[in-house]
């Protein structure tokens, strides 16, 4: 386990929202997104730098436990925080009210590095990734 983690305040826009004024469940996987770009970005290996590191990072595996509704117009703060990247980035997320700080729905991602030229999956993160995670101190 490691101490990287980031998170970014949205607001739920109105084109995200049911008639009810809920936030579609799918929406959820964007706001995960977010997070994930804030942390990524902090470690210095966002999607560019893992194209130019000669490795696709697709998702394997996403999972979402709904807590309670975000609303049209409610702010939130979502957490990514990095959980594994020995062999995958396992990254967790929570979305909370960033009002009253009530979690709403937590999650997290897998994802697995592919050599972009052999398109073979590394069953070993790329040393690149290790070298970034243990280069400084963790943000946040």
């Amino acid at each position: 386990m490691t101490d990287w983690q980031a998170e970014v305040l949205l607001e739920v826009p109105f084109h995200d929202v049911d008639v009810m004024g809920v936030a579609w469940h799918g929406h959820y996987v964007k706001y995960f997104e977010a997070a994930r770009g804030a942390l990524l970005r902090a470690l210095d290996y966002d999607y560019p730098q893992m194209r130019d590191s000669g490795y696709h990072w697709p998702v394997v595996e996403c999972q979402l436990k709904y807590v309670r509704p975000a609303r049209y117009g409610q702010k939130l703060r979502v957490t990514a925080r990095l959980l594994e990247y020995e062999n995958r980035l396992k990254i967790a997320y929570e979305v909370f009210d960033a009002g009253s700080g009530e979690r709403l729905t937590r999650g997290h991602t897998i994802q697995v590095a592919v050599d972009a030229v052999s398109g073979e999956l590394q069953f070993v993160s790329p040393e690149v990734l290790h070298e970034r995670v243990g280069k400084s101190e963790p943000a946040g």
